[in-house]
């Protein structure tokens, strides 16, 4: 497989949307034979098999839990396959996680309640409003390497959050790669952008429109709706007018993307449809119905069911869930991955644990095989990972299927 390489080029938030409606590389081996050797090298800077804690702010109720839930079991069962493994150098990590309901309140007082119980080095965050209020107590601790669920371009800035990175793209980049296809497919191609009126919604937009005038593709429109709308016959007349080649949804999992899809087609519109990722599970995109056969979207993991290419911790997923598992899985999945490779490499170097020695840790991942959860090995260098496949729904196979190689906007 390659890595495409094309030419450069009301305040409500994510939160609020969903009540409505994750030194130079050491190594390249797959995690999950790191995992077997790691028993075999000593534990630096701790007492022999002291354990690892994860704590997790996690929503398992609420308006999120249908993505919480998922995270949850990605992360433990990581940490389950790691730790049959011999654990991090001999030791065995913990998780400790607790409900939040998606509240930040609650997330608060939930990681509050696991730091000052066990001795937390890595820690999984449950929203963006959460990462954000978390940050002060992550830098006054100094002994935390965070990740979670927002993909907010604001935890791109290393500065601001030293101690946070983000497991995948940020939105910005996911649009930028989204951006980079369609400059390739179409060269000068009209490109609308359709985005909720929200933080969610907004964070991509000026960055997308540095990148369609970069790219030389033309802006054909934007238009904002409220969160989770439903009518959106107004806006259809806007799309109609401006008849775009692509059109991108962002800050929405949903509604009301199949509301437009559907009033263009019985309009002609012959526009390609195309979404980031908290609207590009497969069990979502499936929801929205035959008129969404042909939806494009970017993916920063492989689905659950892909065989193509070497994937054996795929395979070993399969073999423990033989069920279909979300994007929200494969996330909490690697974020558990990446965050027990910074501390393996912390240790491994004969450092301490604390927050500053694992993100550089982390940041010295290059070529780094995540087993086929990423379809090809990836390098840190920032606070996101900007790699990401374009996939199209298939409704006769009900699958979302590869629509191009994996595109790497570092490259």
């Amino acid at each position: 497989m390659t890595i495409s390489k094309l030419n450069p080029p009301k305040q409500l938030n994510k939160r609020e949307l969903l009540a409505l409606g994750l030194a130079a590389a050491a190594t390249t081996l797959a995690p999950e034979v790191m995992a077997q050797k790691a028993a075999a090298k000593p534990a630096a800077a701790a007492a022999p098999g002291e354990e690892i804690v994860l704590g997790a702010s996690v929503p398992l109720t609420g308006v999120f839990a249908f993505a919480g839930v998922a995270v949850d079991a990605g992360m433990k069962d990581y940490l389950t396959l790691l730790n049959e493994g011999g654990g991090i150098l001999g030791r065995k990590v913990r998780y400790a996680g607790e409900d939040t309901g998606y509240k930040v309140d609650q997330s608060m007082a939930v990681f509050k309640r696991i730091t000052s119980q066990n001795k937390v080095n890595l820690y999984y965050g449950d929203s963006t409003a959460f990462s954000k209020a978390v940050n002060p107590e992550l830098e006054r601790n100094g002994n935390i390497l965070m990740t979670g669920a927002t993909f907010g371009r604001e935890f791109s800035d290393a500065a601001k959050y030293p101690l946070q990175f983000m497991v995948g793209p940020d939105y910005s980049e996911m649009v930028g790669i989204l951006l980079r296809y369609i400059a390739k497919e179409k060269p000068g191609a009209k490109v609308a952008l359709i985005y909720s009126d929200t933080e969610f919604g907004r964070d991509p937009v000026e960055a997308a429109r540095a990148s369609i005038k970069r790219l030389g593709l033309s802006l054909a429109t934007e238009i904002v709706t409220p969160p989770a709308s439903v009518d959106v016959s107004a806006e259809i007349i806007k799309l109609r007018r401006a008849d775009p080649d692509f059109t991108i949804f962002h800050g929405y999992v949903s509604a009301p993307i199949p509301e437009f899809i559907n009033q263009s087609k019985s309009l002609g519109l012959k526009s390609k449809f195309m979404g980031t990722f908290w609207s590009m599970d497969n069990t979502t995109v499936m929801r929205m119905g035959a008129a969404a056969d042909g939806f494009l979207g970017v993916m920063p993991y492989r689905y659950y069911y892909d065989t193509e290419g070497k994937s054996p911790m795929l395979d070993r997923i399969r073999k423990l869930r033989p069920e279909y598992q979300t994007a929200g899985y494969m996330q909490g999945f690697l974020a558990a991955m990446l965050l027990t490779e910074a501390a393996r490499r912390t240790l491994a170097a004969g450092n301490t644990l604390t927050g500053k020695n694992m993100k550089i840790a982390l940041s010295s991942i290059r070529g780094y095989d995540t087993g086929g959860i990423i379809g090809v090995p990836l390098s840190i260098k920032g606070n996101s990972i900007p790699i990401g496949r374009i996939y199209r729904a298939d409704f006769k196979q009900q699958k979302m299927v590869p629509a191009s190689d994996w595109i790497d906007l570092n490259l």
